[in-house]
């Protein structure tokens, strides 16, 4: 099972690190150019580099702490506040009616996150 958390954890530390990369520094006008970012019409570019700032340091919450064993609860709260942000990314695809699809991603990953938040919490933390 522990193995099962490292690679949820490490998967989405890379999945959500390089978007939250992306969000982070790319403007909103470039990001409007992609049809899978269509959300970002929606928000400000501060709310948007704060969306990306945010996906970025829980990705490095989801292994940084593990890695040095420093402050390992991190992890799993780095995981919740993922699955929070993942949950915020589904209401706003459910109320654009951006379809299945931008609706699935989301929910894999949150439920990847409250996988591991569950793990590192329970049985099998650190």
């Amino acid at each position: 099972m522990d193995g099962a958390l490292w690679i949820a954890a490490i998967t989405l530390a890379i999945g959500l690190g390089v978007s939250g990369l992306v969000k982070a520094i790319t403007g909103r006008e470039k990001l409007m150019a992609n049809p899978r970012m269509a959300w970002v019409e929606d928000f400000s570019d501060p709310a948007i580099r704060t969306i990306g700032g945010l996906e970025f340091l829980g990705a490095l919450g989801l292994i940084l702490p593990a890695v040095t064993g420093i402050a390992p609860i991190l992890v799993p709260l780095a995981a919740v506040g993922l699955a929070i942000t993942m949950f915020g990314a589904i209401v706003v695809h459910v109320r654009r009616g951006d379809g299945t699809l931008s609706v699935v991603v989301p929910l894999v990953l949150g439920l990847t996150a409250i996988f591991v938040a569950w793990g590192r919490f329970g049985s099998y933390a650190f």
